[in-house]
């Protein structure tokens, strides 16, 4: 298939990303964890702190520090059981099973992996696996490799100062199995919520960061002995306690360029045996190839991409929101609180207040440093949020453009359009009726394509992931749940919305909800 075709059809035509006869074997499924085998081990401390309330002083980290850091990312947190709609796809299953995290997932299957390069004063310096099942650090090559990865980012990060940085993978079987070509969809936007829980982490632990999407691809996928057409690396994430760190320089004029292949000389090849499970591991030629047209074999020049404001077209009204101040909360508690409810959503009036600090929490808490934007110090975003909004207080029911800049609501559109955007949705998993706020992720139609050609395809699901995941934080700090969904019509909402140049790339219903029968238990000491 056309790869341009496969991203139309992965936008506005799900059905054809998948066989019309496919039968998922679950019985063969993948675990949501890789597993190494053989190799050195390092156990980390299960004894997290219970609260993560405030920045820490900015002191360089040890590995009881890293490994809290590490499971408030991604580790397991809750483990539950319920039992399966009646139209849910694995209600064949009998009792549901579930390993959880403070971050969502399609499926909860969990495609993405952490690995992280760290030089800290209690562990042999070198490149881990986290090892979500046991919650320890698996040693994968020991050693320095600064420059190495200095030259892997193009020279725009001064690693020596760091003391490590994070890799976000995706193994590409883990929800291909599932979903089929689909799966390349949810793997930016699931890279995505991941990235956005570990920058919020790392706030806490008084971490500064970057968020490097531009790096020597098989460079990176070598350190880590890592296959490209298995798991590939999505984002670097460098980590200090140094803040006058420089971040994104521009390379010094003269200076040599380093292709990914000459890199990939400099170490030696490894190649690490792991488990999975699966007895038969499809082929997935699609994902492989789509994975390929994104891989960079060099670094120049390195592509600016700052947002630009899009032109809305908007009704005369406007609601200014009241002015409120930053949400304050215990990232710890919420992680926890955090739900997606199905259809356990109640009909509620939402006072302007809530929806105040909702849109400004999510959207002031998504800045963040990375090498789009550089040294931008007020970057336009490359995704905005719109919702369509039923029965909150003072303000007509209808679909808004929410104006971040000005804390303001844009009406596009009036009425209540709820049943509509039911009728747009192949599963009836939610009950929109229900639903009080349906916010909408959007970004540019040609996904950042003539800049960065198809990585910026998975680069847009990615941002929008990491604001859909401070969407879920902040409606978690304010007593809602939120519910990410890809079973949507894209091309109905953006004619809500009366969008141009611009699609909704994700809906997420947002409201108070009812506790549905299930156990949970946590999984910390």
């Amino acid at each position: 298939m056309d790869l341009e075709a496969f991203l139309h059809n992965l936008h506005y035509d799900i059905d054809k990303t998948k066989p019309p006869d496919l039968v998922v074997d679950w019985e063969d499924g993948p675990l949501a964890y890789k597993l190494y085998r053989g190799l050195q081990v390092v156990p980390l401390s299960s004894e997290v702190p219970l609260t993560l309330d405030g920045g820490e002083a900015l002191v360089k980290p040890d590995l009881r520090h890293m490994g809290h850091f590490l499971w408030y990312i991604f580790g397991l947190t809750q483990f539950s059981q319920s039992v399966p709609a009646s139209n849910s796809m694995v209600q064949n299953m009998g009792l549901l099973q579930l390993y959880r995290r403070f971050v969502p997932s399609g499926g909860a299957l969990y495609p993405n992996e952490l690995y992280v390069y760290l030089k800290l004063e209690d562990l042999p310096e070198g490149v881990y696996h986290y090892d979500v099942a046991h919650h320890r650090l698996v040693l994968l090559r020991k050693g320095n490799f600064d420059a190495y990865v200095a030259r892997a980012l193009g020279n725009r990060c001064d690693v020596s100062a760091c003391f490590g940085a994070v890799f976000v993978s995706t193994l590409f079987w883990k929800n291909f199995f599932k979903y089929n070509n689909f799966s390349y969809r949810l793997q930016g936007l699931d890279a995505g919520t991941l990235i956005g829980q570990l920058l919020e982490v790392a706030k806490r632990f008084g971490f500064a960061s970057g968020v490097y999407f531009q790096f020597l691809d098989r460079a990176v996928n070598d350190l880590l002995g890592i296959s490209e057409r298995e798991e590939s690396v999505y984002a670097v994430i460098p980590l200090t306690t140094e803040p006058a760190i420089q971040w994104f320089a521009d390379r010094n004029e003269g200076e040599r360029e380093c292709s990914a292949t000459e890199l990939c000389r400099e170490l030696p090849t490894v190649k690490h045996d792991y488990y999975i499970r699966s007895r038969r591991v499809k082929e997935f030629p699609l994902l492989i190839k789509m994975n390929e047209a994104s891989l960079l074999e060099w670094l120049r020049p390195i592509i600016r991409q700052i947002g630009e404001e899009k032109i809305v077209d908007c009704e005369d009204q406007a609601v200014a929101l009241p002015r409120v101040k930053r949400l304050s909360y215990d990232l710890a508690t919420i992680s926890r609180k955090r739900f997606s409810p199905d259809g356990d959503f109640v009909m509620v009036k939402i006072s302007q207040e809530q929806l105040a600090y909702l849109l400004q929490e999510a959207t002031a808490s998504f800045r963040y440093r990375n090498d789009l934007d550089g040294a931008h110090e007020n970057p336009v975003s490359r995704v905005s949020l719109y919702g369509c909004l039923y029965n909150v207080e003072g303000i007509p029911d209808g679909a808004y453009h929410y104006d971040s800049a000005a804390h303001t609501l844009r009406r596009v559109r009036q009425g209540d359009h709820r049943l509509k955007l039911q009728q747009g949705m192949p599963s009836n998993n939610v009950n929109l009726s229900q639903v009080p706020l349906c916010f909408h992720v959007a970004g540019d139609k040609g996904h950042l394509a003539t800049a960065l050609g198809y990585r910026g395809y998975r680069i847009q699901q990615m941002e929008a992931g990491m604001l859909v995941q401070r969407l879920l934080l902040a409606a978690s700090a304010i007593g809602m749940g939120g519910h990410p969904l890809l079973g949507f019509d894209a091309r109905l909402c953006d004619e809500i919305y009366k969008m141009e140049g611009v699609t909704s790339l994700i809906q997420v219903p947002v409201g108070p909800y009812r506790h549905c029968p299930r156990l949970v238990g946590g999984l910390h000491v």
